[in-house]
């Protein structure tokens, strides 16, 4: 029992460091080869698990194969538009000025249920305000408003805004985030001195953000 405990954990350890060497997209938005590595890998790391009388290079080598395999494709891709296409895929055009592409809905096998869904959960309730809307080789949907229905901007409108930055977490669980606190350009020092002005400790934060313009806001933890 206590040599298959060690194994799965080896096993998760090592799958979770595969993933970290495939790259950081691998971890949101799969292409056609990383969704087919991933799943083998699934599939492979589960036999020495289940198989106790298996080494662990029976998975390991063929799991090392699969992520060289990997890089060299991505490379192969970056360097060849044709070869990228063909794996991945290329964008369709769905709404072409306004106009519905039948024959694009048709050969993709997509309902227009589908794509008023999928317009829906990108705050896009009529067809009809839409200039141009596109499916990426992902599989998600990019879209265009007609200009008449487009938001304008602060550069449109003529007003001034001050740059503030990203807003980041510079406090999380009573934990400081040092990357967000460079992102921010805040320090250790600046922040203590925020929070004895507010009468907390740190361990009493929940959130903490703040922004170039070292603007923050706070959120306690429940009591």
């Amino acid at each position: 029992m206590l040599i298959s405990i060690i194994r799965t954990i080896l096993m998760y350890l090592f799958v979770i460091l595969a993933v970290r060497i495939m790259g950081k997209r691998q971890l949101s938005d799969m292409q056609t080869t990383e969704l087919v590595i991933t799943l083998i890998i699934a599939d492979i790391a589960s036999i020495p698990i289940q198989n106790t009388s298996q080494p662990l290079l029976t998975g390991i080598v063929p799991i090392l194969i699969l992520i060289c395999a990997e890089i060299f494709i991505s490379v192969i891709m970056m360097k060849s538009s044709k070869i990228r296409n063909l794996i991945c895929g290329k964008p369709e055009i769905i709404i072409s000025d306004g106009r519905l592409c039948q024959r694009t809905l048709k050969s993709l096998r997509m309902t227009t249920e589908d794509l008023c869904v999928q317009l829906r959960q990108l705050g896009a309730y009529n067809i009809m305000d839409i200039q141009f809307c596109i499916i990426e080789p992902n599989g998600k949907l990019s879209v265009l408003l007609k200009p008449e229905k487009r938001s304008p901007n602060c550069e449109q409108l003529s007003i001034a805004v001050q740059d503030t930055g990203i807003e980041a977490v510079i406090i999380s669980d009573g934990e400081y985030l040092k990357n967000s606190m460079r992102l921010c350009n805040v320090d250790k020092q600046w922040i203590d001195e925020i929070l004895r002005g507010e009468n907390l400790r740190l361990e009493d934060v929940m959130i903490m953000s703040a922004n170039r313009l070292k603007e923050y806001h706070i959120i306690r933890k429940d009591i």
